[in-house]
């Protein structure tokens, strides 16, 4: 078994064509198709059914996928850790971020981390929680910043919690506000028509969760939204939505009214524990913890943000 097999192999899975997998990979047809031949005998069992229709795995190809797919991103990882032993001059951080991170502590954060590493990259990917668990297993990203769910991650990912955060109700600023307190409950929420966001959400999991531990219904106005929309449709008056205190900086349109009892999330930074991280994995984890604990110093998180990690001193 070769690595360039393994590729061949997911190159064949990914586009079911041994026509276009042999482009993707640029190589004859007949190359490709020896190669996997070969990497069947390794493994002794069919890997893909050759009969006539659309192509499709054998159940033990499809055993195989998920760990070639492993194996051929633990090589690449390999072959970028040694460029970026040599003084960090190249390299990339393949970052998985949920859209409410992606507005708030990461968009501040990377500037901070291209400011002193200019030569690396990084390749942000947005996405619900569950999902970004599912591309740190599969070795599609190196880190996660995530929401930790209730149950806690998975033990195979190494979990470094980085804040502790409070949900609050955004509501238009054009309009009343939603209780002269500036508190309301779950209870009082639910007379309020909600702007949810899309199912895999953490958002929508967290609030939805809420209402039924307060034995409530939600009533929605809109259901199906990523944060800029839900945002958006907010300020617009359409209704109102449960979102993170960290959301509200920078939008003055927006107007906050707390939870009681409030509700709150962890937010931590993920990877597997099976892959040691890469300098250039390393730094970025360093400047993200220090850029957290300077903006808590100087306070640009507020009051109701908790950094649970430091970085650790030089």
């Amino acid at each position: 078994m070769t690595l360039q097999q393994l590729a061949y192999f997911l190159a064949l899975a990914d586009v079911r064509s041994f026509t276009r997998a042999a482009d993707r990979m640029g190589v004859a047809q007949p190359t490709l198709s020896r190669q996997l031949r070969a990497l069947e005998e390794s493994l002794g069992a069919l890997l893909v059914n050759r009969s006539q229709g659309p192509l499709t795995l054998t159940p033990a190809g499809e055993a195989v996928l998920p760990l070639a797919r492993r194996i051929v991103a633990d090589a690449d990882n390999a072959r970028a850790a040694v460029a970026e032993v040599v003084g960090l001059r190249r390299g990339r951080v393949r970052v998985g971020a949920t859209p409410s991170l992606c507005i708030g502590v990461l968009a501040d954060a990377i500037p901070v981390f291209h400011d002193r590493y200019p030569d690396l990259s990084i390749e942000l990917s947005e996405n619900g929680s569950q999902l970004l668990v599912s591309g740190l297993e599969r070795g599609e990203l190196d880190v996660a910043v995530l929401v930790v769910p209730r149950q806690g991650l998975d033990p195979s990912l190494e979990v470094t919690p980085l804040l502790r955060e409070r949900l609050s109700v955004a509501s238009p600023r054009s309009e009343p506000p939603l209780s002269g307190r500036g508190t309301m409950s779950v209870t009082e929420l639910s007379r309020r028509a909600l702007v949810m966001f899309r199912r895999g959400y953490d958002l929508r999991e967290v609030t939805l969760r809420a209402y039924a531990d307060a034995g409530v219904e939600p009533r929605f106005a809109v259901e199906g939204g990523e944060m800029d929309a839900v945002l958006r449709l907010v300020e617009t008056g359409t209704g109102v939505a449960v979102v993170p205190d960290l959301v509200f900086a920078g939008r003055p349109r927006l107007r906050r009214t707390a939870l009681t009892p409030p509700l709150y999330r962890t937010v931590a930074l993920a990877r597997r524990t099976d892959v040691s991280p890469t300098p250039a994995v390393q730094v970025f984890q360093d400047t993200l913890l220090g850029f957290l604990a300077e903006a808590e110093t100087i306070g640009d998180l507020g009051t109701d943000v908790q950094v649970l990690h430091r970085a650790p001193t030089p």
